[in-house]
C-alpha cells in the first residue's frame, strides 16, 4: 500500500479525509499509536477514551485507533455513539485524553478525527497535532502498523456514558420548572437523534422529532445548520405545528442553531448574550462579584456582545476566530463562557469545552420562564443588523483588502485595529463596523459587516464587496 500523505488531510485543529484513500484503518491505527507516544504517554495517562459518530466507516477507524493506542499499553474506553461534546464530557470526568470520530458536516464520504487532551483541553497543529501527524506518516512509511510493538499491550473495554452525560448537563441548567414548550429539533441524521432524547426526557417540553435516524449518509439534507437551505424543513415544521422554538444540530451536535417561533433563525451572537447574562447573574447571585467574571467572544460576533456583557459588570474578552485560539482564551481568563458567531459555545463548568446541547438547554429555561414569544425574548440581545460571512475568491487578498481599507478610512472617525485580518470601525453615529480575514487554506477573504441600521450595513457591505471583487469580475 502506498502511504497516503497525512498532510493533505490533517488540519489545523482535526483530522478530516476521505474514505478509504485517506482515513483508512492503517491509517487510523498509526495515528492512535502516535497519540499514545506524543500525547498521553508523555503528560503521564496510562488510558485514553474515543467516541464515534453514525458514519459507517466509524466503528472500524474507532477501533483501528484503539489497536493503535493499545499496542503501546494504553487501556482504551470505547463509549461508543456519541456527540463530540458528549466524548469532552467523557475526558473531563475520567480525566484521560480522547479522540472523537466525527466529520461533523461534512458529506458522508469524508470521516476524521478531533482529538483532545485530559480534561478535554484542544490539540492543534502548534500543540502536538503535527507531531502526530509525523510520526504517524514515518509509521506507514515504514509499512509496519501491524507492528507497533509493546510487550504489554493494553486493554480495550466499551463503556456507554450517555445517561451520565445527560445527566451533568441537565444538572448544570434546571429545565425543570419551565412551562410548557414545544420545541421542533432537526437532528439532520446526525448524533442530535441519539443524545436529545437522553438529554430532554423528563422535562416539561414536547418535542417534535426531524431526522432522527442515525445515518451517515445524510439522506434528507447536509448536517450544516449554517446554511440557510438545511434550516427549510425545521423552519416548516416549527410553523406547521405552532412550535415554541425549533433546534438545530451539526452532524456531531457540538453545535446548536435555533429558529424563533416565527421559523425566522436567530443570530447565535444573541444566542452568546443570553446565555453570557444567565451564567453572569448566576454567578453574581452565587456571591462572585461581576467584575471577577470574564466572558470570551470572537471579533466577528455581533458588537452588542461586548456591550451586554459590560452592562452587567462582566469583562468581555474579544479573541481570534477559531475554536482552539477561544479554548485558550477561555483558559487563560478562567473565562465563564465564551461564544462564536458559528454557534459554538464554550463553558468553564464543562471544562471550557463546546457543547451546543448545554446552550440549548439555556435558551429552554430562558424560554420557559417567560410567557413572551422567543422573538421578542430575543429582541432585547438583538440590537444590530449583520451581513453575515459573505466569501469573496480573490488572487490578491493583500490588495484587495488595501483598497477597502482606503475606501473606508476616506469615511472618516475609522478605527483600525489587525487582531485577525483587517477590522475597521466607524465609531460615530451611524455605527459600523467591518472585518476582512483571508482564508488560511483557500483563495478567499471573508467579509463581514454590521451596523446600526439595514441602510447603513447594506452601504457598507456593497461598497467593501465591490472593491474586494473589483479585479475578479465577480459579481
Amino acid at each position: 500500500m502506498n502511504a497516503p500523505r497525512l498532510a493533505d488531510f490533517v488540519k489545523a485543529y482535526d483530522v478530516r479525509g476521505i474514505v478509504p484513500d485517506q482515513v483508512s484503518p492503517q491509517v487510523s491505527r498509526a495515528l492512535g499509536a502516535a497519540f499514545a507516544q506524543v500525547v498521553a504517554i508523555p503528560d503521564g495517562h496510562r488510558s485514553i477514551v474515543i467516541g464515534r459518530d453514525m458514519r459507517p466507516s466509524s466503528p472500524e477507524l474507532a477501533r483501528a485507533f484503539a489497536e493503535g493506542a493499545a499496542a503501546h499499553g494504553l487501556d482504551v474506553t470505547l463509549i461508543g455513539l456519541c456527540s463530540t461534546d458528549g466524548l469532552y464530557y467523557a475526558s473531563g470526568v475520567l480525566d484521560v485524553p480522547g479522540a472523537m470520530f466525527t466529520a461533523s458536516h461534512n458529506p458522508a464520504r469524508y470521516n476524521g478525527i478531533k482529538m483532545c487532551r485530559s480534561g478535554a483541553r484542544p490539540i492543534s497543529q502548534d500543540t502536538g497535532l503535527a507531531e502526530i501527524r509525523d510520526l504517524a506518516q514515518w509509521t506507514l512509511d515504514r509499512g509496519d502498523v501491524h507492528d507497533l510493538g509493546s510487550t504489554s499491550p493494553g486493554q480495550i473495554v466499551e463503556r456507554d456514558m450517555l445517561e451520565d452525560y445527560a445527566d451533568f448537563l441537565r444538572n448544570l441548567v434546571d429545565v425543570s420548572g419551565s412551562r410548557q414548550l414545544t420545541v421542533v429539533v432537526d437532528a439532520g441524521n446526525g448524533m442530535a437523534g441519539h443524545t436529545v432524547p437522553a438529554v430532554l426526557k423528563d422535562l416539561p417540553l414536547h418535542v417534535i422529532p426531524l431526522y432522527f435516524e442515525l445515518d451517515g449518509t445524510f439522506p434528507n439534507h447536509e448536517a450544516n445548520p449554517l446554511e440557510p437551505a438545511n434550516l427549510v424543513d425545521l423552519q416548516a415544521a416549527v410553523r406547521e405545528h405552532g412550535a415554541d422554538l425549533g433546534l438545530a444540530f451539526d452532524g456531531d451536535a457540538d453545535r446548536c442553531f435555533v429558529v424563533d417561533e416565527r421559523g425566522e433563525p436567530v443570530s447565535p451572537s444573541a444566542i452568546t448574550a443570553l446565555v453570557a447574562v444567565r451564567e453572569i447573574d448566576a454567578q453574581v447571585a452565587a456571591g462572585t462579584p461581576a467584575g471577577d467574571i470574564a466572558v470570551v467572544y470572537n471579533l466577528i460576533s455581533s458588537r452588542a456582545v461586548p456591550e451586554i456583557v459590560a452592562e452587567h459588570g462582566a469583562r468581555p474578552v474579544r479573541t481570534r476566530v477559531g475554536h482552539s485560539l477561544i479554548k485558550a482564551e477561555m483558559a487563560a481568563n478562567n473565562a465563564l463562557f465564551g461564544g462564536e458567531h458559528s454557534a459554538h459555545y464554550y463553558f468553564r463548568d464543562f471544562w471550557f469545552a463546546d457543547t451546543g446541547m448545554l446552550a440549548a438547554l439555556h435558551v429552554l429555561a430562558a424560554l420557559g420562564e417567560t410567557d413572551r414569544p422567543l422573538s421578542h425574548v430575543m429582541a432585547d440581545y438583538s440590537r444590530y443588523v449583520a451581513s453575515g460571512e459573505i466569501n469573496s475568491t480573490v488572487t490578491d487578498a493583500a490588495a484587495a483588502t488595501d483598497r477597502v481599507r482606503a475606501w473606508a478610512i476616506a469615511q472618516g472617525d475609522v478605527i483600525e485595529d489587525t487582531l485577525d485580518g483587517l477590522t475597521l470601525t466607524h465609531a460615530t453615529a451611524p455605527m459600523w463596523w467591518l472585518n476582512l480575514r483571508a482564508s488560511n487554506t483557500e483563495p478567499l477573504l471573508r467579509l463581514n459587516v454590521e451596523a446600526t441600521d439595514d441602510a447603513t450595513m447594506a452601504m457598507i457591505r456593497d461598497g467593501a464587496l465591490a472593491l474586494v471583487r473589483q479585479e475578479e469580475g465577480q459579481t
